[in-house]
């Protein structure tokens, strides 16, 4: 249980605190606990690309499983203080770092949110209903929200989740599952 700012600082260290082989054998757990979620019927799955200063979950296992099942994947790139675009990943699309560490496409096909059918969220910690925090910048719940209304949104952790965020907002979207590297969490009946 906490504010949003309160477990932004707490769990923002804790992951930081992580060495890198223990990033990736985490990331490598999450990934396979995504294997067993009823989500991969669907054909446009967005993904975030880690953010290494931010210490976030590594996706390149996630994307692995991704291309493996022929899925089109749609990746991320900030477009101004409040919004993302999104394109799609192929074996041409330029990548290019940008100041928050974060990889970004530069060009390519812009997919609309529209099109998705699964978003992969990146989030400091998520609480026992769903909701989630981030770092606080809302691009998420903007995007998401301009997704169709049955897009599942999966948030990943390295952390079990939280009883609950106390100060919840509005406009904030709850997920659909919550993983971890030691199971999932499903708040599909909300």
């Amino acid at each position: 249980m906490g504010t949003k700012s309160a477990l932004r600082n707490t769990y923002g260290a804790q992951r930081k605190a992580l060495s890198p082989e223990q990033r990736q054998e985490q990331s490598i757990a999450i990934a396979n606990q995504c294997l067993k979620l009823p989500v991969w019927s669907g054909q446009y799955y967005h993904l975030f690309l880690q953010s290494d200063p931010q210490a976030e979950v590594d996706t390149e296992p996630l994307l692995t499983i991704l291309q493996s099942k022929d899925k089109e994947v749609v990746v991320p790139k900030i477009l101004n203080a409040t919004q993302l675009t999104h394109y799609l990943l192929t074996d041409s699309t330029p990548l290019r770092v940008n100041r928050w560490g974060i990889p970004e496409p530069q060009s390519g096909l812009e997919v609309s949110p529209k099109l998705l059918d699964v978003v992969f969220v990146p989030l400091l910690i998520f609480d026992l209903q769903g909701q989630r925090v981030g770092y606080g910048k809302g691009y998420y719940d903007r995007f998401l929200g301009q997704c169709k209304k049955e897009v599942i949104k999966i948030g990943l952790s390295f952390f079990e989740p939280v009883a609950t965020i106390e100060d919840l907002n509005p406009y904030d979207i709850p997920l659909d599952y919550g993983v971890t590297p030691n199971g999932t969490f499903t708040f599909l009946a909300k």
